[in-house]
């Protein structure tokens, strides 16, 4: 046998290997990418892609990073099912089950956090009044979170800040930021070591009732 012969059948052995040892799917993908003159390596994703994931939360709060006026098109005032409305998922509580529907309650999106409630929509007088808020993955409007120093937040809030003691925990504070041109007040909550717990943000006077509706 010539060694033209023998270069010629060893090639066609070693292209035999290679389709078998290619798995049957990606055999086919590679044909239909080549019909279509496509580069299954420019088709192929460059990163893991997560699965997607619509955390109540973010998709409560993304709104409110912007101003003081509410939630998304609903602006604190507006009735209850405007609210309904807007969130698009379904939202637990009310005060129907009191029996009074202009009783102070809240709406709580679902499911539920493990811990916390995460969020929280306060309805008073039939009227869309605060948001609360305890999930650590949430901004606040102007960039406060759980878990920052009250020194980070005065940072972020310069000159707009009032301070209160806290009512029932020696030590801790409510952080009031207010916004020219907005009645609505953002409200941060620190335990005694000054790092914020919670926040929240609504209309006087229902912002500052300490213990919700309670």
């Amino acid at each position: 046998m010539s060694s033209r012969m023998l270069d010629a059948c060893l090639l066609t052995f070693a292209l035999l290997l290679v389709s078998c040892a290619q798995a049957p799917g990606d055999a086919a993908q590679s044909a239909a990418a080549h019909e279509a003159g496509v580069d299954p390596a420019l088709d192929a994703p460059q990163e893991e892609v997560p699965p997607a994931t619509v955390p109540g939360a973010a998709r409560a709060l993304a709104p409110l990073a912007a101003d003081f006026s509410g939630f998304g098109p609903v602006p604190f005032g507006s009735d209850a099912q405007a609210l309904r409305l807007a969130w698009g998922g379904p939202l637990e509580g009310g005060g129907e089950a009191q029996g009074d529907a202009d009783a102070c309650h809240y709406l709580f999106p679902q499911p539920r956090p493990a811990h916390g409630y995460g969020t929280g929509f306060m309805v008073e007088g039939g009227r869309f009044v605060r948001v609360d808020v305890d999930d650590p993955a949430a901004t606040a409007p102007g960039g406060g979170r759980i878990g920052m120093a009250a020194s980070e937040i005065a940072a972020l809030y310069p000159g707009r800040i009032e301070e209160r003691p806290h009512k029932y925990v020696d030590g801790a504070k409510y952080l009031r930021v207010t916004r020219d041109g907005s009645e609505a007040v953002l409200l941060f909550e620190t335990d005694a070591q000054g790092r914020v717990e919670e926040w929240r943000i609504g209309l006087p006077p229902q912002v500052d009732y300490v213990e919700g509706c309670g």
